[in-house]
């Protein structure tokens, strides 16, 4: 799909020259470094939802399993 973008000079001029040594298009390189930039920001975005997840208390119920669990394994042993 066709669009338009303003991008400073210095950049477009910087872009170009990569694109150029990469053997690229000009539209290639920002797509590529688009989807470069889209699978890194999914990436912090499941690690930050991991963190949340993980740090903390556990919500009550899993309080309650864990609590569980453990005399299970203490009264096997």
């Amino acid at each position: 799909m066709k669009t338009a973008i303003s991008v400073e000079d210095k950049l477009l001029q910087e872009a170009d020259l990569t694109a150029q040594q990469m053997g690229l298009s000009r539209s290639r390189l920002f797509s590529v470094a688009v989807a470069e930039y889209l699978r890194q920001r999914r990436q912090q975005q499941m690690l930050e939802q991991l963190n949340q997840a993980y740090s903390g208390e556990p919500d009550p119920m899993a309080r309650k399993i864990k609590t569980r669990f453990r005399k299970v394994i203490r009264d096997r042993w």
